[in-house]
Protein backbone atom coordinates (compact mmCIF):
# COMPACT_ATOMS: atom_id res chain seq x y z
CA UNK A 1 0.00 0.00 0.00
CA UNK A 2 1.11 3.61 -1.25
CA UNK A 3 1.61 6.29 1.65
CA UNK A 4 0.60 9.50 0.94
CA UNK A 5 2.90 12.04 0.97
CA UNK A 6 2.66 15.09 3.03
CA UNK A 7 3.30 18.69 1.05
CA UNK A 8 4.80 21.24 3.30
CA UNK A 9 6.54 24.56 2.12
CA UNK A 10 9.48 24.80 5.04
CA UNK A 11 11.04 21.55 6.78
CA UNK A 12 13.67 23.31 8.40
CA UNK A 13 16.74 21.36 7.18
CA UNK A 14 20.26 23.15 6.11
CA UNK A 15 19.17 22.18 2.02
CA UNK A 16 15.74 23.99 2.76
CA UNK A 17 17.49 26.79 4.35
CA UNK A 18 19.66 27.06 1.53
CA UNK A 19 17.09 26.93 -0.73
CA UNK A 20 15.23 29.55 0.66
CA UNK A 21 18.16 31.61 1.20
CA UNK A 22 18.95 31.24 -2.49
CA UNK A 23 14.89 32.77 -3.56
CA UNK A 24 14.57 29.05 -5.48
CA UNK A 25 10.85 27.86 -5.97
CA UNK A 26 10.61 24.48 -4.19
CA UNK A 27 8.29 22.15 -2.68
CA UNK A 28 8.43 19.77 0.23
CA UNK A 29 7.22 16.22 0.18
CA UNK A 30 7.11 14.59 3.47
CA UNK A 31 6.70 10.88 3.38
CA UNK A 32 6.91 8.08 6.72
CA UNK A 33 9.95 6.56 5.90
CA UNK A 34 9.65 2.47 6.40
CA UNK A 35 13.31 1.57 7.83
CA UNK A 36 12.85 -1.72 6.38
CA UNK A 37 12.41 -0.75 2.64
CA UNK A 38 15.13 -2.45 0.08
CA UNK A 39 15.80 1.48 -1.48
CA UNK A 40 15.46 5.03 -0.12
CA UNK A 41 14.95 6.51 -3.41
CA UNK A 42 12.44 3.78 -4.66
CA UNK A 43 10.69 4.26 -1.48
CA UNK A 44 10.78 8.30 -2.04
CA UNK A 45 8.91 7.76 -5.63
CA UNK A 46 6.57 5.27 -4.40
CA UNK A 47 5.27 7.43 -1.68
CA UNK A 48 5.12 10.61 -3.63
CA UNK A 49 3.95 8.94 -6.61
CA UNK A 50 6.15 10.32 -9.01
CA UNK A 51 8.27 8.20 -11.82
CA UNK A 52 11.75 7.24 -10.51
CA UNK A 53 13.28 8.95 -13.08
CA UNK A 54 11.97 11.89 -11.70
CA UNK A 55 13.62 11.28 -7.71
CA UNK A 56 17.75 11.50 -7.94
CA UNK A 57 19.56 9.88 -5.29
CA UNK A 58 22.70 11.93 -4.38
CA UNK A 59 25.68 9.42 -4.16
CA UNK A 60 29.11 9.99 -2.22
CA UNK A 61 32.22 8.49 -4.53
CA UNK A 62 36.25 9.22 -4.29
CA UNK A 63 37.23 10.76 -7.39
CA UNK A 64 41.38 10.60 -7.51
CA UNK A 65 41.29 11.04 -3.47
CA UNK A 66 38.46 13.70 -3.62
CA UNK A 67 34.68 13.12 -2.08
CA UNK A 68 32.52 13.97 -5.23
CA UNK A 69 28.51 14.21 -4.95
CA UNK A 70 26.89 12.35 -8.14
CA UNK A 71 23.33 13.21 -8.74
CA UNK A 72 21.38 10.34 -10.66
CA UNK A 73 18.15 8.94 -11.32
CA UNK A 74 16.83 6.28 -8.80
CA UNK A 75 15.64 4.53 -11.69
CA UNK A 76 19.49 3.62 -12.65
CA UNK A 77 22.62 3.62 -11.22
CA UNK A 78 25.98 5.32 -11.12
CA UNK A 79 28.20 5.05 -14.23
CA UNK A 80 31.66 5.07 -12.20
CA UNK A 81 33.95 5.09 -15.17
CA UNK A 82 31.76 8.21 -16.43
CA UNK A 83 31.86 10.31 -12.68
CA UNK A 84 35.49 9.75 -13.18
CA UNK A 85 35.74 11.35 -16.35
CA UNK A 86 32.73 14.22 -16.13
CA UNK A 87 34.83 15.16 -12.81
CA UNK A 88 38.02 15.17 -14.10
CA UNK A 89 39.67 12.37 -12.92
CA UNK A 90 40.92 9.00 -13.96
CA UNK A 91 39.39 6.11 -11.66
CA UNK A 92 36.54 6.81 -9.54
CA UNK A 93 35.18 4.19 -6.28
CA UNK A 94 32.04 4.53 -3.37
CA UNK A 95 32.99 7.09 -0.96
CA UNK A 96 33.16 5.31 2.74
CA UNK A 97 29.30 5.74 4.08
CA UNK A 98 31.04 7.52 7.42
CA UNK A 99 33.21 9.65 5.76
CA UNK A 100 30.14 10.76 3.57
CA UNK A 101 27.99 11.09 6.79
CA UNK A 102 30.70 12.65 8.22
CA UNK A 103 31.56 15.09 5.33
CA UNK A 104 28.35 16.66 4.36
CA UNK A 105 26.68 16.43 7.56
CA UNK A 106 23.67 14.51 6.95
CA UNK A 107 22.88 10.72 7.33
CA UNK A 108 22.96 7.63 4.49
CA UNK A 109 19.10 7.60 2.45
CA UNK A 110 19.11 11.72 3.69
CA UNK A 111 21.88 12.62 1.81
CA UNK A 112 21.34 16.25 -0.15
CA UNK A 113 23.65 18.29 -2.71
CA UNK A 114 22.00 20.73 -1.03
CA UNK A 115 23.10 22.76 1.91
CA UNK A 116 25.85 20.02 2.82
CA UNK A 117 28.57 20.93 5.63
CA UNK A 118 31.16 20.79 3.49
CA UNK A 119 30.41 21.81 -0.31
CA UNK A 120 32.05 19.25 -2.41
CA UNK A 121 32.00 19.11 -6.60
CA UNK A 122 28.66 17.94 -8.14
CA UNK A 123 27.92 15.99 -11.10
CA UNK A 124 24.41 15.77 -11.98
CA UNK A 125 23.02 13.41 -14.35
CA UNK A 126 22.15 14.74 -18.08
CA UNK A 127 18.97 12.92 -17.90
CA UNK A 128 17.91 15.86 -15.44
CA UNK A 129 17.18 18.07 -17.90
CA UNK A 130 14.40 16.26 -19.71
CA UNK A 131 11.86 17.36 -16.64
CA UNK A 132 10.76 20.33 -15.67
CA UNK A 133 11.55 19.34 -11.81
CA UNK A 134 13.24 17.14 -9.74
CA UNK A 135 13.12 15.51 -6.54
CA UNK A 136 16.15 15.17 -4.27
CA UNK A 137 17.04 14.20 -0.72
CA UNK A 138 15.82 17.18 1.32
CA UNK A 139 18.44 16.39 3.95
CA UNK A 140 16.24 13.68 5.93
CA UNK A 141 15.36 10.41 5.03
CA UNK A 142 11.37 10.62 4.51
CA UNK A 143 11.68 14.53 3.37
CA UNK A 144 12.48 15.01 -0.66
CA UNK A 145 12.43 18.85 -2.35
CA UNK A 146 11.52 19.06 -6.20
CA UNK A 147 12.63 21.77 -7.66
CA UNK A 148 13.99 22.78 -11.39
CA UNK A 149 17.38 20.70 -12.55
CA UNK A 150 18.52 24.24 -13.52
CA UNK A 151 18.33 25.50 -10.01
CA UNK A 152 19.97 22.95 -8.13
CA UNK A 153 22.80 22.37 -11.09
CA UNK A 154 23.23 26.09 -10.19
CA UNK A 155 22.95 26.04 -6.47
CA UNK A 156 25.42 23.08 -6.86
CA UNK A 157 27.67 24.55 -9.45
CA UNK A 158 27.21 20.94 -10.84
CA UNK A 159 28.94 19.76 -14.05
CA UNK A 160 26.12 17.97 -16.02
CA UNK A 161 27.15 14.64 -17.61
CA UNK A 162 25.69 11.10 -18.65
CA UNK A 163 27.16 9.31 -15.47
CA UNK A 164 24.14 7.16 -14.92
CA UNK A 165 23.24 3.81 -16.69
CA UNK A 166 20.17 2.40 -16.38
Amino acid sequence: MAKKPKKQQSAGTPATVALTAAGVDFTVHAYDHDPSHPSYGEEAAEAMGVSPDRVFKTLVADVDGALTVAVVPVAGSLDLKALASAAGGKRAAMADPTLAERTTGYVRGGISPLGQRKKLPTVLDASASAHPTICVSAGRRGLEVELSPADLARLTEAVQAPIARP
